[in-house]
């Protein structure tokens, strides 16, 4: 392979462009592209980076250069491309075709590769499609609706394909998913998933829906598991924890030691996401709240304290229910109430840089946004899977317990004790400039090019 880098591509008049260079076990050199039998000729000193390279190489011929189908002379270095390997062709001077010829090109670092490379005067015609957003190309012809951005008082279980609701994030403007959508089905990584929202960010957030299109079942996770297997102290409604039976809010939700599911989902991300070559697609930027500030009078007689066993209420459940019962107008909220409980990475700008691998859950409020209700089934929203599992948003702490909510088997929105044992659905986000073919829909999902 021959790793060459397009920084800028200029118009020349020279007949024939010089090649200067050593061959060595290393080759630093430059191939110089001369583009010819086209209404311009452009030039370009590309460095050789890879390979063993045992002849003189003479220039590489490129006849044209074409955008969207549209012949150009060069290409915008403030944009991004995708290189149309289907379109492209390169064949060898006296015009015969390379058997077995393979191009690629990144657009994150302007590498373009054409092996082999076994001759001098190789002349290719090169096919280039400009990049769209994810966020574009996902909610391009959609209606956009704000019904969700405020108090929300029922379940929305009707047919929404064609809508997206914004709400506003951490990031900025959200554009989320909401009742019974057919658009909204990914598949990536060898799995089906279905995108929750479009972060303000543009990455998009999605939901592990299994190794096929199931609706239900127990296919829609990867196992049943406890949130953590310990219970008895407010720290464990973190997806990380501090210390047990400490008098301090502070120690007791500082993020030092792994909850049970997370270690599920980290071990569950690097065998099937990094271990597969995966990960260069998954967004480092995006976060995943596991809100633990405190919030009193979600129930008689429970305090704001937040540690060691005192009956606590935390604000997921605050903005949902009060005095002991679900509200029958819901606020959930799409921006983490504190940085240290915004889970990221250390590549994200945001967020407490605690996460090893870019994996978390669905929140209550997400769940609220989607159509489901504290309180109330729904059987007919996307989340609803005829299976409990697990959010990562805390309820509260109850004479002994730790609990977190989860959505039951009827799309039931309500609190779990974290030592139960329930399903696992895996939350993930991809990278904002991902590129997608499909419109979204089970017979056409979108996929990631």
């Amino acid at each position: 392979d021959v790793s060459m880098n397009f920084e800028t591509l200029k118009k020349s008049h020279l007949k024939r462009n010089i090649i200067i260079g050593v061959v060595a076990v290393l080759v630093i050199s430059a191939v110089i592209l001369n583009f010819t039998r086209a209404k311009y000729r452009v030039t370009q000193s590309i460095p050789l980076v890879n390979g063993t390279i045992n002849y003189s190489l003479a220039d590489l011929n490129v006849v044209a250069l074409y955008i969207n189908g549209i012949e150009v002379e060069e290409l915008d270095s403030s944009k991004r491309y995708i290189l149309d390997t289907s379109q492209s062709t390169c064949t060898y001077k006296d015009g015969s075709p390379i058997d077995n010829l393979n191009l690629s090109y990144d657009s994150e670092t302007g590498h373009l590769n054409i092996s082999p490379f076994t001759a001098k005067g190789i002349k290719c015609y090169l096919y280039f499609d400009e990049k769209v957003s994810a966020v574009d190309f996902i909610i391009a012809n959609k209606n956009i609706s704000d019904e969700r951005s405020g108090a929300i008082t029922d379940i929305l279980e009707d047919d929404t394909t064609g809508i997206v609701y914004s709400v506003t994030d951490d990031w900025g403007t959200s554009y989320a998913y909401a009742g019974a959508p057919t658009d909204n089905w990914v598949q990536f990584a060898e799995y089906w998933w279905r995108i929750i929202r479009i972060n303000g960010d543009g990455s998009i957030r999605m939901i592990y829906q299994g190794t096929s299109a199931n609706t239900v079942g127990e296919g829609t996770q990867i196992q049943i598991s406890a949130y953590n297997s310990l219970y008895n102290d407010n720290a464990y409604v973190g997806y990380m924890y501090g210390s047990a039976g400490v008098n301090s809010y502070s120690s007791t939700h500082a993020n030092n030691n792994d909850s049970t599911i997370k270690d599920i989902l980290d071990s569950w991300y690097k065998e099937n996401i990094v271990d597969t070559g995966n990960d260069k697609n998954v967004s480092k930027e995006a976060g995943f709240c596991n809100d633990r500030k405190t919030q009193n009078e979600i129930w008689p007689g429970y305090g704001d304290l937040g540690y060691g066993t005192n009956n606590t209420g935390y604000a997921p459940a605050g903005r949902l229910i009060s005095n002991g019962s679900y509200k029958t107008s819901q606020n959930p909220s799409l921006k983490c109430s504190q940085t240290n409980d915004l889970f990221t990475t250390n590549e994200s700008s945001k967020g407490n840089h605690k996460l090893t691998y870019p994996i978390g859950l669905i929140t209550s409020d997400e769940v609220v946004v989607a159509g489901g209700f504290g309180g109330r089934s729904n059987g007919s929203y996307y989340l609803y899977t005829n299976q409990s599992y697990r959010t990562m948003s805390p309820f509260y702490f109850d004479y002994g317990n730790a609990w977190v909510f989860g959505v039951d088997s009827g799309g039931y929105l309500n609190g779990w004790n974290v030592n139960s044992t329930i399903g696992v659905r895996p939350v993930i986000n991809l990278k904002a400039d991902t590129q997608f073919t499909g419109s979204g829909t089970v017979d056409d999902p979108f996929t990631v090019v």
